[in-house]
C-alpha cells in the first residue's frame, strides 16, 4: 500500500520528550518520585483503576475503558482484513469515501488524510462533522452518490449528527439508484459501512443489517482513544495508508511505555509533566507543530480537553493559535514543540519555543522521525493523558458534562418535532442594521444596562474575563478557508490585546471534544458564540426538522449549558458570515482595552 516511510530504515525507538520546566522542575521531580514509589507505569498496564480513584464504582467503570492499551497489538492482527476491505472498495469502483462522525470518530481520519493525502489509485477521503446546511452541501453535493462509500462512525450508534448524515446520504443514494433504473434489490446499504460497538450500539444504527460492512470495535475503548482502532484504520485503508508501518510505530511506543522508571518512559514522563504544570497554574497547553503534521493538534485537543476538563480542573489545549511575540503570552502557558525530523521545519515556532524557555515558560520538545510515526504519538499522548489524569486526581475516561448541551438541544428540538414554532432567543442586547450583527447576552448581561452599541456590549463582555482566562470562539457556522482566516485574525487581536490564550472551534464538532472542558473544566472560560443565517436550508430526510434547525438548536443548547455554569457567554449572530466576521473584528478592535 502507499504512503510508505523509507523502507531502508526500521521503526525508530520512541524518544523521551525534552522537558524544560523552569520553576516547575522541582514539582515534576517530586511527581516522578511519587510515580516511581507507587509504581504508576506498572499499575497502568495492570489495569489498576485505583490509580485514578478510590471509589469502587468509579474503578469498575474505568476498568471497562482501558482497551486502548491493547489496540496497537490487537489491530495489527486485523491489517490483512483491513487491506482487503480497502482493496475491495477500490476495485468496486468507489472513488471517494465520506466519514460521517463527530469528535473522536472523525478527527483521526481527518488527521490521516490531511497528513498523508490519498495514494494514487485509492479513494479520496472527506470528513463531514458539521450540521450547518452549507457545510453538508459543500462536502457531499458534488459527489456521485453511486461512487461514494459512506462511513457512519458512532460508538454509541445513537449520535445525532452521524445519523442525520446517514439519512441524507441514504436518500441521495436511493434517488440516484432509481434514476439509473437499478434493480429493486439494489439499495443504498451497498454504498455504506458502519463503525460502532457491538450489541445495542450497532442495533441502533438504521439499516444496520443492510449495510455493505459493519466494523465492531472493542467496546472498552472510548471514542477519543480510538485513533488506532477501526475508527482511524478503516478510512486509512481506503486512502492507501501503510497500516503495517503506522501500527508498528504504535506497537514500539506501547513497548516503550511499559518502562517502569517514570522519567525514562516516553508517555508517563510526558503525563507527569502535563499534570504537574496544570496543578501549578500552567494549564494552557500551546501546541507548536510543523505544518506537515499540524492537523494532529486537533486530535490532541479533543483527547486532552475531554479527558481532563472536569470537576473544576483540567488542561486547556491551545491548537492552531497563530504565532506571536513571546510577550503576547501569559504566565499560564506551556509550549509543546512538535517537530518533524527532516521536514520543512518551522523556524518561527522554534524561535518562539526558545524565547519562551528563556523567559521562564515551560517548553516540551518532541521530534518524530517520519509522519507515519503519528501512530506512536497517538499512543504516547493517550498514555500521557491518562497519567495526567492521575496527577490531577480525576477520571480521564468519563465525560460527565457532555450530555448537558445534548439534553438542552433535545429540549429545543422537541418543539420542532411537535410542530410548534421555534422558541425565540432572548431579546437582542443590540441589533446593528448596517452590519447585520445582533448580540444576545447571558443573564448577567441581559439584567444589567449597557450603552446599546455593539462595541459597548463587546467591551462589557470582555471586562468579565478572569486574569487567567482562555477566550473561546465557538463558531456555529459553515467551516471555510475564509472563516478560518477571519477567526485567526480575531484570535491574534484578542491574544495580543489581553495576553489571554485563545481557542476556536466549529460547532457542533467542538461539542464532542472541548465541550466537556468548557462546562466541567477550570472556571476560566470566556465564550463568544457565533451563529449565522441559513439562506439555503437542507432537510434531513425522514426527520421532523432541517439541518439548519438542528445546528441552531445545538447552539442554543450549548449557550444554555454554559450559562447554567455561570460562565460568561455572548452570542453574536452574524447574519451573513463573511460580512459579519469582518464587522465583528472591527468592533472588537474598538472594544478591546488600549495598550
Amino acid at each position: 500500500m502507499g504512503a510508505m516511510p523509507d523502507e531502508t530504515t526500521s521503526t525508530p525507538s520512541p524518544v523521551i520528550p525534552q522537558l524544560q520546566l523552569g520553576d516547575a522542575t522541582a514539582a515534576y521531580d517530586a511527581a516522578v518520585e511519587q510515580a516511581r514509589d507507587e509504581r504508576w507505569a506498572e499499575r497502568l498496564w495492570d489495569r489498576d483503576a485505583s490509580l485514578w480513584s478510590a471509589n469502587e464504582r468509579v474503578q469498575r467503570e474505568i476498568a471497562d475503558r482501558l482497551g486502548w492499551l491493547d489496540a496497537p497489538a490487537h489491530f495489527t492482527d486485523q491489517i490483512a482484513a483491513l487491506e482487503g476491505f480497502g482493496e475491495g472498495a477500490r476495485d468496486a469502483g468507489f472513488t471517494t469515501a465520506v466519514v460521517g462522525g463527530m469528535g473522536g470518530s472523525s478527527l483521526a481520519p481527518d488527521v490521516f488524510h490531511k497528513t498523508f493525502g490519498t495514494t494514487d489509485g485509492w479513494l479520496d477521503l472527506r470528513v463531514l462533522d458539521s450540521t450547518d446546511p452549507a457545510a453538508v452541501a459543500a462536502v457531499v453535493d458534488d459527489l456521485d452518490p453511486l461512487a461514494t462509500l459512506w462511513i457512519v462512525a458512532s460508538k454509541s450508534g445513537t449520535t445525532t449528527e452521524p445519523l442525520a448524515f446517514q439519512a441524507d446520504a441514504w436518500d441521495r443514494a436511493e434517488r440516484a439508484l432509481r434514476a439509473r433504473h437499478a434493480p429493486r434489490d439494489e439499495h443504498a446499504g451497498e454504498l455504506m459501512v458502519a463503525i460502532t460497538d457491538p450489541g445495542k450500539s450497532v442495533e441502533a444504527i438504521p439499516h444496520h443489517d443492510e449495510l455493505r460492512e459493519v466494523f465492531l470495535n472493542p467496546p472498552d475503548i472510548g471514542g477519543r482513544y480510538s485513533a488506532l482502532t477501526y475508527v482511524g484504520l478503516v478510512p486509512a485503508s481506503l486512502i492507501g495508508l501503510d497500516l503495517d508501518a503506522l501500527l508498528a510505530s504504535a506497537v514500539a511506543m506501547a513497548g516503550a511505555c511499559r518502562e517502569p522508571e517514570p522519567g525514562a518512559n516516553p508517555g508517563v514522563s510526558l503525563g507527569l509533566a502535563l499534570g504537574t504544570l496544570a496543578k501549578g497554574g500552567r494549564d494552557k497547553l500551546t501546541i507548536l507543530a510543523d505544518s506537515e503534521i499540524n492537523s494532529f493538534g486537533a486530535w490532541l485537543e479533543q483527547l486532552i480537553a475531554e479527558s481532563t476538563g472536569k470537576h473544576g480542573s483540567g488542561i486547556v489545549p491551545i491548537d492552531r493559535e497563530p504565532l506571536g511575540a513571546v510577550d503576547a503570552y501569559g504566565d499560564d502557558r506551556v509550549f509543546v514543540r512538535l517537530a518533524l525530523g527532516g521536514g520543512g521545519g518551522n523556524a518561527a515556532a522554534d524561535a518562539l519555543a526558545t524565547a519562551a524557555a528563556n523567559a521562564g515558560s515551560p517548553v516540551i520538545r518532541i521530534e518524530i522521525a517520519d509522519p507515519i510515526d503519528l501512530g506512536a504519538e497517538a499512543f504516547r499522548w493517550e498514555v500521557a493523558t491518562a497519567i495526567a489524569g492521575a496527577v490531577l486526581g480525576i477520571d480521564p475516561f468519563d465525560q460527565p458534562n457532555v450530555e448537558e448541551a445534548k439534553n438542552l438541544t433535545r429540549s429545543v428540538l422537541a418543539a420542532a418535532e411537535s410542530g410548534a414554532a421555534p422558541t425565540a432567543p432572548p431579546p437582542a442586547l443590540v441589533t446593528d442594521e448596517t452590519t447585520g450583527l445582533a448580540l444576545h447576552g447571558d443573564a448577567t448581561l441581559r439584567l444589567t444596562a449597557g450603552d446599546g452599541s455593539v462595541v459597548g456590549e463587546l467591551a462589557r463582555h470582555l471586562a468579565r474575563r478572569t486574569p487567567n482566562a482562555y477566550l473561546a470562539l465557538q463558531a456555529f457556522i459553515a467551516p471555510s478557508a475564509a472563516a478560518d482566516a477571519a477567526l485567526d485574525r480575531i484570535r491574534v487581536l484578542l491574544r495580543d490585546s489581553t495576553r489571554n490564550a485563545t481557542t476556536a472551534g466549529y460547532g457542533p464538532r467542538f461539542l464532542h471534544s472541548t465541550g466537556q472542558l468548557h462546562k466541567g473544566g477550570p472556571a476560566s472560560g470566556w465564550f463568544l458564540q457565533l451563529t449565522s443565517d441559513h439562506p439555503v436550508d437542507r432537510p434531513i430526510p425522514g426527520w421532523p426538522y432541517t439541518f439548519g434547525r438542528l445546528i441552531d438548536a445545538q447552539a442554543e443548547g450549548d449557550f444554555a449549558a454554559i450559562e447554567a455554569h455561570d460562565l460568561p457567554i455572548l452570542r453574536v449572530h452574524l447574519g451573513d458570515v463573511e460580512r459579519g466576521l469582518v464587522a465583528l473584528e472591527i468592533a472588537l478592535r474598538e472594544a478591546l482595552p488600549a495598550d
